[in-house]
């Protein structure tokens, strides 16, 4: 916790005289009682007395001068708030996998429901992206508020061959950060090879050297890659997942489907397609994320259920002066609502 004025702590020091000069004055009363002609009288007057309860009111009023001592330093703590500028892109895998019948009625169905599911759950202002990944990875739907538009794109998913994970991370990154200049040809075919023969011999300027930032410290998106299957071709998954932690983009990684994998056929060829759960962890685990594994429908929905509450929020640094302004305001009407309640009197 900081403090932006904290010469005003200073002021707690007068609590403790505070508390004297309260025992001071009951010490007083006491006294003053002392002066009567008889003590059975007294006794007779106050009854059995209120006991402990006469210093509630005081104490609550102690407390809340604290507080609002404590809140004219102006603290400053890391709490977490409700995200006001944020885009999720959604890396859905739609490889021929996807029509294994061990997720009902089908893993892509499941899956389908459970990323429409997710949409209602998001609030309206968080943008959301689509891209869809096989033996390569497009952007289906590019980062919109409209959930109409992201409903028909989901509904829209073809299957294909192959697995590109890695392009997947890629092709999400590039959308997330449209400024960063992130380059899926040249991390697939080798940047020579990618920028080909040009006409113009015109030197051209460099770029901008990039800096590395802290995995996970890109508070304004995420990706949720999904994905039932090991990787097949295009760019390597974990050297997609560097390039997202150097960013500092999350990754969340949903593994559908079986661990011990299933045989599936299609139009005369069949293969046998397993969950590369070892993958997924390290796709997360570089990019401060986590993982999660959902083997069956039910289970796929609460996942992107929980993903919906820890994606919305983020941890920032806030000034809570007015949090304690607040506290000290309920425990002063607290202290002279009791008060008038038990003895008729403000403390």
């Amino acid at each position: 916790m900081t403090f932006l004025w904290p010469q005003f702590l200073w002021l707690l020091l007068l609590l403790p005289l505070l508390v004297l000069l309260y025992l001071w004055l009951l010490k007083r009363k006491k006294q003053l009682a002392l002066r009567y002609a008889s003590l059975s009288i007294v006794r007779e007057a106050m009854g059995s007395g209120p006991g402990f309860r006469r210093h509630v009111p005081p104490l609550l009023f102690l407390l809340a001068l604290a507080a609002m001592l404590f809140a004219s330093s102006r603290p400053f703590a890391v709490v977490r708030l409700p995200s006001q500028n944020q885009t999720i892109m959604l890396a859905m895998d739609v490889s021929g996998s996807m029509r294994a019948t061990d997720v009902e009625p089908t893993r892509i169905v499941a899956a389908q429901n459970a990323a429409k599911a997710f949409l209602t759950e998001l609030p309206r202002h968080v943008r959301v992206g689509i891209v869809a990944f096989a033996g390569t990875a497009s952007v289906v739907q590019p980062a919109t508020l409209s959930r109409e538009d992201l409903v028909t794109a989901i509904d829209k998913f073809q299957l294909q061959r192959g697995t590109a994970i890695g392009n997947g991370i890629v092709v999400s990154l590039g959308e997330l950060l449209p400024d960063a200049s992130i380059d899926l040809a040249s991390m697939t075919y080798g940047r020579e090879r990618a920028q080909g023969t040009s006409l113009d011999a015109r030197p051209k300027a460099p770029k901008k050297e990039f800096v590395p930032v802290a995995p996970g410290s890109y508070n304004s998106g995420a990706i949720i890659l999904l994905t039932d299957g090991q990787r097949t071709t295009g760019v390597d998954s974990l050297e997609a997942a560097k390039l997202a932690a150097d960013h500092g983009v999350r990754v969340f990684t949903v593994g559908i489907g079986t661990v011990t994998g299933e045989t599936i056929g299609f139009e005369g060829w069949s293969m046998r397609v397993k969950l590369d759960e070892e993958t997924l962890k390290g796709i997360a685990g570089k990019t401060q994320a986590e993982y999660f594994y959902a083997g069956s429908a039910a289970d796929l929905k609460k996942v992107y259920t929980s993903l919906s509450s820890r994606l919305t929020t983020e941890k920032k640094e806030t000034e809570i002066s007015g949090l304690l302004a607040l506290g000290a305001a309920v425990l002063a009407l607290l202290s002279a609502g009791l008060s008038l309640l038990w003895f008729n009197r403000i403390l």
